[in-house]
């Protein structure tokens, strides 16, 4: 069976932990090349060691000379680039009155301005090929509010509005979408969960409220992820593809 992303460059954003690890160890699998994006050193350069043609950068993706930094190294270990899976997310918890300003620019700017700074400089070379892909990492939160998240809320739906425009704007030549997860069991989910007032019980009700009665899985999403990815989508642009265990219909 041939490899889906074979000898495919690729920048994985937010790789160090959670649905980004998986994406970059599921990438790495079908064969692509792999520039790691994430702030822990220490875990960066595990995972660098493990995943085979892959290189770590570590810097504040929220800044634009990390993402250019990114695609310059693309560029020179592997001499182009074709897809960029952008999967860097904090929360930001409070609510209006509370939140800091500080806050919110911080997590407008790693939610939402790190996928304009990253595509502005990778589109150039994506262009250069007739398969690039763009991929973001949103949430269902782009949808559905929650209680103490409003800039995680705006930042993912502005998210998937930028995904629309960039599709329409670079299409034939890119593809653009975004996977929406629900509740994935990662670190950051529980740390959301701390805006409730009982963060086990808030993570356990949603977990039942959801029809297939299960958390999502990092793995889960990476499946989607390289769906979107490979030439298996390759008539989908312009979608946000929930995954979610069927909760938005609740």
């Amino acid at each position: 069976m041939s490899l889906k992303l074979k000898d495919k460059v690729c920048i994985v954003t937010g790789a160090t932990s959670g649905m980004g690890k998986a994406i970059a160890s599921s990438f790495s699998e079908q064969g692509a090349k792999l520039i790691l994006s994430g702030r822990n050193l220490e875990r960066g350069r595990a995972l660098e060691a493990l995943l085979q043609d892959s290189v770590f950068v570590d810097g504040d993706i929220s800044k634009p000379e990390t993402n250019q930094k990114l695609v310059d190294t693309a560029i020179s270990h592997f001499g182009k680039l074709h897809i960029i899976s952008l999967n860097a997310g904090i929360l930001g918890l409070g609510n209006v009155m509370e939140l800091p300003v500080s806050s919110w620019n911080h997590t407008m700017g790693t939610n939402l301005s790190s996928i304009f700074y990253l595509s502005k400089y990778a589109l150039p070379h994506l262009l250069r090929h007739r398969e690039g892909n763009i991929l973001i990492n949103a949430s269902i939160a782009a949808f559905k509010s929650f209680p103490n998240h409003p800039a995680y809320c705006a930042s993912k739906a502005a998210s998937v509005a930028l995904m629309k425009q960039m599709s329409v704007e670079y299409a034939p030549k890119i593809r653009v979408n975004a996977i929406c997860p629900g509740p994935v069991d990662t670190p950051l989910l529980w740390d959301s969960a701390q805006a409730f007032e009982n963060p086990d019980l808030a993570v356990e009700n949603v977990k039942n409220t959801a029809p297939l009665k299960r958390l999502g899985t990092p793995e889960d999403v990476a499946k989607l992820a390289l769906f979107l990815a490979s030439n298996d989508s390759s008539w989908i642009t312009g979608t946000a593809m929930t995954i979610d265990g069927g909760i938005l219909n609740t």
